[in-house]
């Protein structure tokens, strides 16, 4: 049994894990091979204490002293975090934010791949947009089970949001990213996250605000 198998690993350590991650890509654009924990978490708000916290549940990652090898602990992170190899993703609602997350070209630096969209518009189904082709969302079930997917974008409007998610549900998704500005009700077994421009603004606010004072 693995470490992590009797742990229970705090949410934010594993979004400030996707955080070293980025961090350590950058550093090993620059040529850097060994790195202290300072220099991956510089400019990320986060303590050289709680970075080597948080590798601390995944093992010995690092040499005391000497540092942290770029290269190892790129795919270490990788391992953890499940993007060590491609991981393929579905996206529900084509509307203005679904188009742009089409076009986004950063999902690839980290192996997630849309292999399907999907709409309820008869206007838009059958076109292609990047390069996906738009299906209907009836066929939904068909192309989970024949791309494999287990992880979907949901951008809908919110009154839709609930019935287009228990839908993903049915066919087989686990992961939801969710864009829509509401609770989804669903089985524990599915993991959503959420993705509110508006709540993440209004804390924006309230923090810059404190930096003036």
């Amino acid at each position: 049994m693995r470490k992590t198998d009797k742990i229970r690993i705090p949410q934010e350590t594993i979004r400030r894990l996707a955080l070293y991650l980025r961090s350590l890509r950058k550093l090993s654009q620059q040529n850097l091979t060994i790195v202290s924990s300072s220099q991956i978490t510089n400019h990320l708000n986060v303590t050289s204490d709680q970075f080597r916290k948080d590798l601390s549940y995944f093992g010995s990652l690092g040499k005391p002293g000497v540092g942290y090898r770029v290269d190892e602990l790129i795919e270490h992170l990788e391992k953890i975090l499940g993007v060590d190899s491609e991981r393929r993703i579905i996206l529900a609602g084509v509307g203005k934010l679904g188009s742009a997350l089409l076009a986004y070209p950063g999902f690839l630096n980290f192996n997630f791949r849309i292999v399907a969209a999907f709409d309820n518009d008869p206007v838009k189904i059958g076109k292609k947009r990047e390069g996906i082709r738009i299906e209907d969302i009836s066929r939904m079930r068909e192309v989970v089970s024949r791309f494999g997917v287990r992880l979907a974008i949901l951008a809908v409007p919110a009154e839709s949001a609930q019935s287009v998610a228990e839908k993903l549900v049915e066919c087989g998704i686990r992961g939801i990213l969710n864009f829509a500005p509401v609770n989804l009700d669903l089985s524990q077994k599915v993991y959503v996250l959420d993705v509110d421009m508006g709540t993440e603004l209004m804390a924006l606010t309230y923090f810059s605000r404190r930096v003036l004072l």
